[in-house]
């Protein structure tokens, strides 16, 4: 009657396993390390990794261990105070040719890393980290609209012959088309109705001349801000995951800012390069005219000086053909042909239209492709020194670098895709792929609030998140064991269970733990407990009314497993539209909630019946319960039934 299939028990057994696996890299912690990152010119290999190693021993900062991958070196240390002096001594040794930044490495072993087994990603509050509220400027958002509306209404005017004086953005947001002929006005005005929506217009007869002015509708500036804001979400998203923070939070606050939690990263200066790296492309063409003025400085007017990779100066026409706005996909490739690495490009409808056109009209002529990057790095004072603020943190600034990769003639015309040649290594075409599929911002970004969560706070909170945790589950404990004993005592065992299956499975999923996610755990753990109360106290009922015990145990879980049921479903659809309609520290707290329900159900049930069949279910003459003040012998219950 109480007894599992041998299947099962071993099933409880592998999960049980599994869950102890999975949670046991959290006891290790993790240790002080400071990142070594190579710069798009530099690499990091054995022989830095060697070169800093002197330069530690030199100084007599000892480290705990060392490890060389494709990212870069990473080196630990006992303490955060060792970290802090061997980041400095390191970020002096090497100069502004690498990134060091301070860090957090798991600590956990070799072979459980190789069976994937990995601690909890914390959360801001309980790991330590950056946290930066950013506001985009949606007036670019409105002018960088405006002007493609203009750029769309010339070419929609040119592609159907309609001949117009000019297509201008005036200052007050505007665009404004002159005409010489009504009757050009009128085709015109049909035609923008139709292919460029986004516009109100208005006819005006002004000195002679014809006048259509566009301006954008409400619709269509709310719709501009919207995917200027989500655009620019998703950038940060892929340039944060792609350049390797773990566990980033990026979400919306309000109509036009965005809220950056960057969890392990101790480095303000550091985040805040991740956060401003941008890398673009702009397509412009080469002034074949006036070439010589690149030497002599006698620049053209509509005209720009670029550097070529080799130092060379060439002159471009200063008007964008096309730009990384345009760019949909960006793949790293290798040419067999000419022994080079290069990015194959792949453009929108709008970008291939635009390259299709300009090939065609510039055959054997030049299109250099310029490549540009927003860098932060230090301010230097006269003497060559960081400058420091007031709470001794160093100043940034950024700079933007200009650069042409390569100027090829256009040989044929070219559409949708493209091959960009010129790369030094493919490592270089790695990195220039990875920053063009992450996007440049729809609109400029400014930090207005920053703050840094120290690691030791963070393992404060984490110390008396734990501590309440425990003190929880040991009141908890001494009631069940003192009340119900035996059953107490294996339904302790039980919720044990359910916490390690609770961390094994939040240390497996991709979620972040936070200070929320805590009091969830702390809340699983008094309602698994539940679960063991109405099945012993239904056990209990069963032998007041007479049964045996071997059917009073099988009656308990049996009837009880209903009420168990329905109090974890409804509590599980509380879980869902908490993790649904909620944001942030809200859908933490239902996510640990929604796992915990899960564990407890399979604990509370599953498990502490499989103890209770061990130490039960085996004995055939069993004439009495360890369940507490309400034992009862087998002469009681003749006696019961005779009464």
């Amino acid at each position: 009657m109480n007894k599992y299939p041998l299947w099962k028990y071993l099933l409880i057994l592998v999960i049980v396993a599994l869950g102890a696996l999975y949670s046991l890299p959290n006891l290790y912690g993790e240790d002080p390390a400071i990142q070594i990152s190579p710069t798009r010119t530099t690499t990091v290999d054995a022989a830095l990794l060697e070169r800093v190693e002197g330069a530690l021993k030199q100084a007599n900062v000892p480290y705990t261990g060392k490890l060389l991958d494709e990212k870069g070196a990473k080196i630990r240390f006992a303490d955060p105070e060792t970290q802090i002096k061997a980041r400095d001594l390191v970020a002096q040794t090497l100069g502004d040719s690498y990134v060091v930044a301070l860090n957090l490495l798991p600590s956990t072993p070799a072979w459980m890393q190789a069976l994937g087994a990995k601690p909890m990603s914390l959360g801001l509050d309980l790991r330590g980290g950056v946290y930066f509220l950013m506001q985009v400027d949606m007036r670019a958002v409105i002018k960088k609209a405006e002007e493609a509306a203009a750029e769309d209404a010339r070419r929609v005017l040119r592609d159907n012959k309609i001949r117009y004086s000019s297509i201008n953005r005036l200052e007050g947001g505007a665009i404004e088309a002159r005409f010489k002929e009504v009757a050009e006005r009128m085709r015109a005005e049909a035609l923008l109705k139709k292919e460029v929506r986004d516009l109100d217009y208005v006819d005006i007869d002004r000195g002679g001349e014809f006048i259509l002015t566009g301006k954008l509708s409400s619709v269509a500036l709310t719709e501009k801000k919207h995917f200027a804001l989500e655009q620019n979400i998703t950038s940060l998203n892929n340039r944060v995951n792609e350049l390797g923070v773990a566990e980033p939070v990026i979400q919306q606050q309000g109509d036009d800012r965005i809220v950056v939690q960057l969890p392990g990263v101790q480095d303000t200066a550091r985040a805040k390069e991740i956060l401003g790296r941008t890398a673009t492309l702009e397509i412009m063409l080469v002034n074949e005219e006036a070439q010589t003025a690149a030497f002599t400085g006698d620049v053209p007017a509509g005209s720009k000086v670029f550097r070529a990779r080799d130092g060379r100066p060439i002159l471009l026409k200063n008007r964008v053909v096309y730009s990384g706005d345009n760019i949909v996909n960006a793949a790293p490739g290798f040419d067999n042909q000419r022994s080079g690495a290069i990015v194959s490009i792949t453009l929108d409808s709008r970008g291939a239209a635009i390259n299709q056109r300009v090939t065609g009209e510039n055959i054997n002529k030049r299109m250099a492709v310029v490549y540009i990057e927003i860098k932060s790095e230090p301010k230097r004072d006269e003497h060559g020194k960081p400058v420091l603020d007031d709470s001794g943190r160093e100043v940034r600034v950024s700079r933007r670098v200009e650069e042409v990769i390569t100027a090829p003639v256009i040989r044929s015309q070219l559409g949708k895709r493209f091959q960009i040649e010129g790369m030094e290594s493919v490592k270089e075409a790695t990195d220039l792929a990875l920053l063009l599929r992450a996007g440049a911002f729809a609109a400029p970004v400014e930090i207005i609030e920053e703050r840094t969560v120290g690691p030791s706070l963070g393992a404060e909170n984490i110390q008396r998140g734990f501590h309440s945790t425990w003190v929880g589950f040991s009141a908890i404990a001494v009631f069940m064991v003192f009340y119900y004993v035996m059953f107490g005592l294996t339904a302790v065992l039980a919720l044990a269970v359910n916490v390690i299956l609770l961390v094994g499975m939040l240390s497996m999923l991709p979620t972040t733990l936070t200070l929320p996610g805590m009091a969830g755990i702390a809340l699983t753990i008094g309602m698994a407990i539940d679960a063991n109360v109405l099945i012993n106290e239904r056990i209990r009922e069963e032998l007041r009314g007479g049964n045996t015990p071997q059917a009073s145990i099988y009656a308990g879980y049996d009837r009880a497993f209903g009420t168990i049921l329905d109090s974890n479903i409804t509590t599980l659809i509380a879980g869902v539209s908490l993790f649904t309609f909620g944001s942030g520290p809200v859908r933490g707290f239902a996510v640990v909630l929604c796992l915990g329900i899960l564990t407890s159900m399979f604990s509370g049930v599953m498990v502490s019946r499989a103890l209770v069949n061990l130490i039960y279910g085996r004995r055939v003459k069993l004439t009495k319960l360890s369940i507490g003040n309400t034992g009862w012998h087998q002469s009681d219950i003749k006696q019961a039934k005779r009464a």
